[in-house]
């Protein structure tokens, strides 16, 4: 298996949240950084998400291009080409935090193309898509959510909701670091009566709990996993005693059987801002059923480092100074790239291991 089928997806995403472990969801922008996160991946023994957002959908189309549309089309094919060589895992491709203002421009075009192939009798060249409607009251939020959860049903792929705001800074949205960071049990009754609890169409919720983008100092970040458990006990609770209304939302289609949840969680959840979380909050979010957890911040660094660690070593060489040529082998952009990909990988491998996904790997 590579490119996961629905099918495969389903079967990773249950999994995890069977076995209480998550899947590292990692952002890449390049054909290198993509290779890095299948390189991590396959090392770890481990299936996994490799995602891209709206800045690195447009980055990957190149800058004349600017479209992130097209870019997200090129990093699909090339990721099912080359995933292709790493029989032994199973990858999902995923779109991270398409706001408001790209839903039309991004992810429904992507959403028409992919029930199209289906129609076809094709996979999606997409497992999951997310709506960030963080910014949007939740009313408007989830009547967004509606809507795309159809077109998702109809593309047999998986959509990924934002209840609340992270803080810090995605692709360039900002949000401030206080208390809109924290959902509420009433926010995960609301979802379920709204969108159901997988009988109309799959999706992951991604609950906030504190969560903030980008690197921060320790004690910045003021995370409560406890909250995660307790949405996903209150919501669970409501479904067996029938007071969710709204129809039902149960596993087996009946509110007066026993829903088919996994540990008393209906969610599948998802955990954003990771970065710089301590192994001890992440593994309680995981406890309480989180199953895929997006890096970017830890694992852009570590490709980076390697590579200004390259340059710094070989200065005289990379560049040509004082009348000099330099030397082709350390300035050829194979040389430097190899060293990124590689610290990009050990730092996929490292989030599959806290994460406890690896050596999970479905056969």
């Amino acid at each position: 298996m590579t490119i996961a089928t629905p099918e495969r997806y389903a079967q990773m995403l249950d999994s995890a949240r069977r076995g209480g472990y998550a899947y590292p969801a990692i952002n890449v922008t390049s054909t290198q950084t993509l290779n890095a996160a299948l390189q991590g991946f396959a090392e770890a023994d481990s299936d996994g998400i490799i995602q891209v957002s709206v800045g690195g959908a447009s980055y990957f189309s190149g800058s004349r291009v600017n479209d992130r549309v097209v870019g997200s089309l090129a990093f699909a094919a090339f990721a099912h080409e080359v995933a292709a060589r790493y029989p032994h895992i199973s990858i999902a491709l995923h779109t991270d935090h398409c706001a408001k203002p790209y839903l039309d421009s991004w992810v429904v075009p992507l959403l028409v193309r992919e029930a199209e192939q289906v129609a076809h009798g094709e996979d999606p060249a997409f497992q999951s898509h997310m709506w960030d409607g963080s910014t949007v009251p939740l009313g408007e939020n989830l009547d967004i959510a509606s809507k795309l959860l159809e077109r998702s049903a109809a593309a047999r792929t998986v959509l990924e909701i934002e209840i609340g705001a992270v803080g810090g800074e995605e692709d360039g949205h900002r949000a401030g670091v206080d208390a809109k960071l924290y959902s509420t049990p009433a926010d995960g009754l609301e979802v379920a009566r709204r969108l159901g609890l997988g009988e109309r169409g799959a999706y992951m919720a991604a609950f906030t709990f504190g969560n903030v983008h980008g690197a921060y100092k320790p004690g910045v970040v003021k995370l409560r996993p406890r909250l995660l458990q307790e949405i996903q006990h209150e919501v669970a609770d409501a479904v067996r005693d029938g007071s969710l209304g709204g129809g039902s939302v149960s596993g087996n289609g009946d509110n007066a059987s026993a829903p088919d949840f996994p540990d008393n969680k209906p969610f599948a959840l998802v955990f954003h801002g990771g970065s710089g979380s301590t192994r001890e909050e992440i593994a309680e979010a995981v406890r309480y059923g989180v199953v895929k957890m997006n890096i970017d911040t830890d694992t852009q660094y570590a490709f980076t480092r390697a590579i200004a660690g390259h340059m710094f070593r070989h200065y005289d060489s990379v560049l040509k100074v004082d009348g000099e040529v330099g030397e082709k082998k350390y300035y050829d952009p194979r040389s430097w790239g190899r060293e990124g990909e590689d610290a990009m990988a050990r730092r996929v491998v490292e989030a599959c291991v806290e994460l406890g996904s690896a050596g999970k790997a479905l056969k």
